[in-house]
């Protein structure tokens, strides 16, 4: 008999063996309750505030609601820049699987990234809490929006939210005076109210965009999105309503400002009109323009650079930023002088031979008509546009009046206008000269400056400005181009004051008239210079002077070569500025085609086609271009 089989039959041994193995079990099981115990203690006190934010983020997330941006109107009612829908990818960095990096890698298998979304992304990302998500590519197309859900699961914190973008329907056209919107970037957000910018994408980087950014960005709001375990939106569990940017109401009349940009032609250059009533820009083109939509989603480095090396220069502003020499443009500024200075005699006649020399000298001042004008007066030296009789009038006036009377128009000095990076010009002085050159000042430097040349330059927006002052007889506005605000939600306008220039008072308000009268004689006196290209059949009063400013000078005994021989870089820039109807005017310009040659001949037919264009609109009339029918009129003019 074996000894379990006495066990069995042993009573007191078969108790204590199942009192033992009940004891082993008993421990056992209490060591597996202890670790259970120990394991929930772990989660729900130990962990409870991390598993809690996790289980938060599984179920809810917190999303910034982006502001609507202002859109941007002209005066009549037509869109400049508006918003479209689009779809931007989104990274929570938190929320990722693995590193940020190498998630990037991998979308970027089937969603076009660049090296510049890159860098854009790095730079909000610092910016911005892990736990709310930063774009990386801001406008999907509809293939990369298909590819990436159908990739989804494998991009936890990755996602794709509908937005808007922004577009410009007049593109080129008003791309100078509009502007851009693009990518924002660390040193923007330096300069701006970061609560404001939270989750935004976008910021003004040019023109209207960048000097109303204030306005058109609006205030963001926020949302709590509930989510499943792939974290799809499901619902949206609360929301504060972000506040809608202001939109704007340009003073830009959208049919002008495109008639002005094709009145250039193939020429670069730029066209400024202003309404001398209020100082409101009617028109400010700079040709060639360029694609605005090409910056907002962050322009490619091909793109960039053929716009950098272009040699017509698209992303130069040379309405505000060109620095040209005004030439014979200055001279009813330098007249009033004169007149104000009463240096002069407006009726006494001057002799002209067509050149002048400083005593002491036999250097020859010469005149655009190298056989000279003759015997003529103050209103026939502005029709014919007489170099030499303003040589004399700036021998009499000196470098210092000449300079005060030029800054009392607002030369050297910006006009203030709304727009940024505006260049201020040269109204040169002998303090200039001194503080620039380091030189003394020359009698003959005071003979060229009188007509516009040498050290002297003024944008095509200050020679607007001059041309208003005058038709306005010295009471002109600060030139601007916001005419109203227009709430977003209800559509109510708020007008912007005009603010006034300070007054030109002169002595004798009979000196306005005779400048004025000399402008309309350059346009309607059959021996002006621009008769024969601006002055043929109008329909009202048209005021106005030619200018022409030299790029290269020539030696004393060289005669003035034809314009086809000169090289396009060697040709003088062609000016012309006009104001419209005299007696009651509505529209002022001023006109700069680079290298274009003679004022009359080029830039004046230019600006009569801007002021038929504005006025005949007004009308409901329409007309035929002056450009085509005056092409072959003429002799060339070189003032």
């Amino acid at each position: 008999m074996s000894s379990s089989d006495d066990a069995i039959k042993n009573h007191g041994a078969e108790r204590r063996l199942f009192l033992r193995r009940t004891i082993a079990a008993g421990v056992l099981l209490l060591i597996l309750i202890g670790l259970l115990v120990a394991r929930i203690y772990y989660l729900q006190v130990a962990k409870h505030g991390y598993y809690e934010t996790r289980s938060q983020d599984n179920r809810m997330r917190v999303e910034v609601a982006s502001p609507v941006r202002g859109l941007i109107y002209s005066r009549g009612g037509e869109l400049l820049a508006n918003n479209q829908p689009a779809y931007q990818l989104e990274i929570v960095p938190e929320q990722v699987a693995d590193s940020v990096d190498a998630t990037l890698d991998r979308l970027a298998r089937i969603v076009s990234i660049t090296p510049a979304d890159r860098s854009r992304f790095k730079a909000r990302v610092t910016q911005t809490p892990s736990f709310r998500g930063t774009p990386i590519k801001l406008s999907l197309t509809q293939r990369e929006v298909a590819r990436f859900e159908v990739n989804r699961e494998q991009f936890p914190g990755v996602d794709i939210r509908a937005g808007l973008t922004r577009h410009y329907p007049m593109g080129k056209y008003a791309a100078h005076v509009v502007g851009y919107v693009g990518g924002i970037t660390e040193r923007d957000l330096a300069d701006v109210d970061r609560k404001r910018y939270r989750g935004a994408s976008h910021i003004g980087k040019s023109g209207v965009e960048l000097s109303y950014e204030s306005a058109l960005h609006g205030n963001p709001g926020s949302r709590v999105i509930e989510t499943n375990a792939s974290g799809r939106a499901l619902r949206q569990l609360d929301e504060e309503p972000a506040e809608a940017g202001q939109s704007l109401v340009l003073t830009l009349d959208a049919k002008l400002q495109r008639a002005a940009y094709d009145a250039l032609g193939d020429k670069d250059g730029a066209i400024v009109a202003l309404d001398p009533e209020d100082g409101g820009v009617l028109a400010l083109v700079s040709k060639p323009g360029y694609d605005s939509d090409l910056f907002v989603d962050g322009i490619s480095h091909k793109n960039y650079a053929r716009l950098i090396n272009n040699p017509h220069k698209p992303l130069y502003n040379r309405a505000l930023q060109g620095q040209y020499p005004p030439g014979s443009t200055i001279k009813p500024v330098m007249a009033i002088g004169a007149l104000e200075s009463g240096l002069i005699d407006p009726d006494k006649r001057v002799w002209c031979p067509g050149y002048i020399t400083l005593p002491g000298s036999e250097h020859h001042y010469r005149d655009w008509k190298r056989s000279g004008h003759g015997w003529i007066n103050l209103t026939q030296a502005i029709e014919r546009s007489s170099d030499v009789y303003f040589y004399k009038l700036g021998m009499k006036l000196g470098i210092d009046d000449i300079h005060r009377y030029g800054e009392l128009f607002g030369l050297g000095h910006k006009t203030g206008i709304d727009l940024p990076r505006e260049n201020p010009g040269i109204m040169p002085s002998r303090e200039w000269k001194h503080g620039h050159r380091g030189q003394p000042w020359y009698p003959g430097e005071t003979l060229i400056t009188v007509i516009g040349q040498g050290y002297m330059t003024a944008t095509p927006l200050q020679l607007a400005v001059v041309a208003s002052q005058i038709a306005e007889r010295g009471h002109a506005f600060k030139p601007h181009v916001l005419k109203a605000y227009r709430d977003s939600q209800t559509g109510a306008t708020q007008a912007v004051t005009p603010q006034a220039l300070p007054p030109i008072q002169l002595k004798d308000q009979r000196h306005w008239d005779t400048v004025i009268n000399a402008m309309r004689g350059v346009i309607s006196d059959p021996r002006g210079t621009a008769h024969h290209y601006v002055g043929m059949n109008p329909k009202y009063p048209i005021a106005g002077k030619s200018g022409s400013a030299q790029v290269a000078g020539l030696p004393q005994n060289e005669v003035a070569p034809d314009l086809a021989s000169i090289p396009y870089k060697l040709r003088e820039h062609a000016l012309f500025i006009a104001f419209a109807p005299v007696d009651d005017p509505k529209i002022a310009v001023g006109v700069l085609v680079e290298h274009g040659g003679g004022g009359s001949s080029v830039a004046g037919p230019i600006a009569r086609d801007v002021i038929d264009s504005y006025l005949d609109s007004q009308q409901g009339e329409t007309r035929g271009p002056v450009t085509a029918q005056t092409a072959a009129t003429g002799a060339a003019e070189n003032s």
